[in-house]
């Protein structure tokens, strides 16, 4: 007589489903929105290699979250197609870009009205006290000491060079970076600008001069090199520090940008300061 198979333990069945079905549940959950790093491009190819080595740094940050690159102009991919090249997938554009500036007003948004109004745009990445903290680091870096004498601080200034812009809400950002910095090091910061605004690199350096300042610094208020940081490094008396790169907490800067364009209820650009 041949033996009847053996009924599968109900108990078994129903865990072996259940496993199946959270599986099949977690295999539809969609990911993360992904997060695209907005450069500005440039035709100095040390711009390109920085931000790459930037976007690595978030990667490690947060390896859930697909990053990707778009570019205003000068380098591909160009914003517009890295915009298409996600269709329809959620996103978070985060500009590589330091104040409220034009690109961060018009450009930016008008690339996403026309190729993907479902993504959000965050705020640009200063002021910010973690752009401060790059900023300190990178004149440290440079030589800038940390314990000085009442006297040296005396004597002691520095130069905070941006870019520049006609949109006087730029400048208004470079200020409040500039009054951060001078809270952290001590000493009085002066903004100047490499084009479109004033007072220039050049005349601030005088201005702190006249002041008794004659030991003064150059910070490179500029996410990676190119031309204007390497002009403006060029025209300080004592010491410049590096653009700010790929310092870890640039990355950790990028992905609170992030996190804030996450929270808002709309697609929106952040128009206000941080």
């Amino acid at each position: 007589m041949t033996a009847s198979p053996r009924p599968r333990d109900e108990s078994r069945i129903r865990l072996d489903s259940t496993a199946h079905l959270m599986d099949s549940i977690s295999s539809q959950r969609p990911g993360p929105p992904a997060l695209v790093l907005v450069a500005h491009g440039s035709r100095d190819p040390r711009a390109l290699h920085t931000v790459r080595a930037l976007m690595e740094r978030v990667r490690r940050l947060r390896p859930a979250v697909p990053v990707r690159l778009g570019h205003i102009e000068l380098n591909e991919p160009l914003l517009p197609d890295a915009l298409a090249a996600l269709g329809t997938a959620p996103a978070v554009l985060v500009p590589l870009l330091l104040t409220h500036g034009h690109h961060v007003k018009r450009d930016i948004p008008e690339a996403v009205a026309a190729t993907a109004p479902h993504m959000r745009v965050a705020a640009p990445l200063g002021p910010h006290p973690l752009l401060v903290d790059t900023l300190y680091a990178r004149l440290v870096a440079a030589g800038w000491r940390t314990r000085t004498s009442e006297a040296t601080r005396r004597g002691s200034g520095v130069v905070l060079a941006a870019a520049g812009s006609r949109d006087p809400g730029s400048a208004v950002d470079t200020r409040r970076t500039a009054r951060l910095l001078a809270d952290r090091l001590g000493v009085p910061v002066v903004p100047a600008y490499a084009s479109a605004a004033t007072p220039t690199v050049p005349a601030a350096l005088r201005t702190l001069a006249a002041d008794g300042r004659h030991r003064i610094a150059v910070a490179s208020c500029f996410t990676a090199p190119g031309r204007f940081a390497t002009q403006c490094a060029e025209q300080t008396p004592w010491i410049a520090s590096a653009p700010l790169g790929a310092h870890p907490a640039m990355a950790r800067l990028i992905l609170h940008r992030y996190d804030q364009a996450l929270t808002r209820a709309r697609p929106e650009p952040e128009l206000a300061s941080a």
